[in-house]
């Protein structure tokens, strides 16, 4: 009830637009059941990471400098525009380029929503309304997922019209439902070498940007070599695969919110240190070999580790942001991700393509580092 009325607008459109979030998380089976090879199927992954790369300066300049408003109505028109395409591209390519696009104009939506969050909310209820978010973010992508895998047994055509659709959806509900919101003269004016500056010297923020890094490596394996894991590895088919993402979603919407009112009591990067080395072991799980309870099991604790870090995250970061910097400070935050998005999916499918066990430990490896550094911001910061 404390959260705002224009909070709760976003968080509808949301809802509804991640419910429809369908191709990307089946991207890698579908080039595969099209034949492309592991290295393209890497490779046409790594375009849509590309695309999100570039989105998180431009989405992140955009919000301070537009406003966060338009810049959503941007993204979610072109977001919708290009997964059509993309459902119509054939030849390497095409893939590549329309693949780009679409990763472009979707992750543009992520540093201009954040800040809008971070506007419109006071920073003592930031950590609930983030954890909210994600509440819509998960409950659509859980009913989604078991949505999609039984429509990608049918047809993967039909993933790509409704994916689009609910897109619009998310762009109507900006453009009819958010009020426009005054750019502050400070953060038009502001260009990215000031706020690049800005950050040189924010020592804790380079450090946990690093480190969603390497987590951002970790996740994209759900959408990429876990999707392997499952199908060639346990021998199990999509509607598995729908369900097993759909689990982690469900499992999100009824424990998310009751363990962040657990957890904010703690130092939040104590708790995101933590949340981080259970991702690790969670995902780490499955190089101990391909078997539905396994898999089970290893979504589970993965998911916990999600629970605990990521809320608290996204908090963490709004808080070293200045205000007219609040744009910025996503999309580079944004950049990270997407960086992980870029890489984590072409490396994870070839080392999983070498050994799957040497891609699991690699992501502990990972997930641990990311904990370390973390954990050194302590110095800059204190808890």
């Amino acid at each position: 009830r404390a959260l705002p009325g224009q909070y709760w607008i976003l968080f509808s459109g949301t809802l509804v637009n991640r419910f429809g979030h369908f191709v990307i998380p089946f991207l890698a089976i579908y080039l595969r059941q099209q034949g492309q090879n592991a290295g393209t199927t890497g490779l046409v992954m790594a375009a849509y990471g590309a695309g999100a790369l570039v989105a998180g300066a431009i989405g992140g300049y955009l919000a301070d400098r537009i406003g966060r408003r338009s810049t959503m109505l941007i993204s979610c028109t072109g977001a919708a525009l290009f997964m059509l395409l993309l459902s119509q591209a054939h030849g390497i390519p095409g893939l590549v380029v329309v693949t780009f696009m679409t990763g472009l104009f979707t992750a543009m939506y992520g540093p201009a929503s954040s800040a809008l969050i971070a506007d419109l909310v006071p920073p003592a209820l930031r950590v609930r309304a983030f954890s909210c978010q994600r509440l819509a973010i998960n409950f659509g992508f859980a009913a989604g997922m078991a949505t999609a895998g039984f429509m990608a047994e049918q047809s993967f055509m039909a993933l790509f019209i409704a994916d689009a659709a609910t897109t619009i959806i998310l762009g109507l509900t900006v453009l009819f439902g958010l009020k426009p919101r005054t750019v502050s003269a400070a953060a038009a004016k502001l260009g990215w070498s000031h706020a690049l500056q800005h950050m040189k010297g924010n020592v804790p923020f380079q450090l946990a940007t690093v480190a969603g890094t390497l987590i951002g490596i970790v996740f994209w394996q759900m959408s990429s070599s876990y999707g392997l894991q499952v199908t060639e590895g346990a021998g199990l088919d999509e509607r598995a695969y729908g369900l097993l993402m759909a689990l982690n979603g469900i499992l999100i919407v009824l424990l998310e919110l009751p363990l962040t009112s657990f957890t904010r009591r703690f130092s939040p990067v104590r708790i995101i240190a933590v949340g981080y080395a259970i991702i690790g072991i969670g995902m780490g799980m499955n190089a101990l070999g391909a078997s539905l309870p396994l898999l089970v099991s290893s979504m589970v604790v993965f998911t916990i580790g999600e629970m605990i870090a990521l809320p608290v995250g996204n908090s963490y970061i709004a808080g070293l942001a200045p205000d007219e910097m609040r744009g910025r400070y996503q999309g580079v935050s944004s950049i990270s991700w997407s960086s992980a998005t870029m890489i984590g999916p072409s490396l994870g499918i070839t080392l999983w393509q070498f050994s799957p066990v040497v891609l699991w430990i690699g992501v502990i490896a990972a997930s641990t580092t990311a904990a370390v550094l973390m954990l050194a911001t302590r110095r800059f910061v204190p808890d």
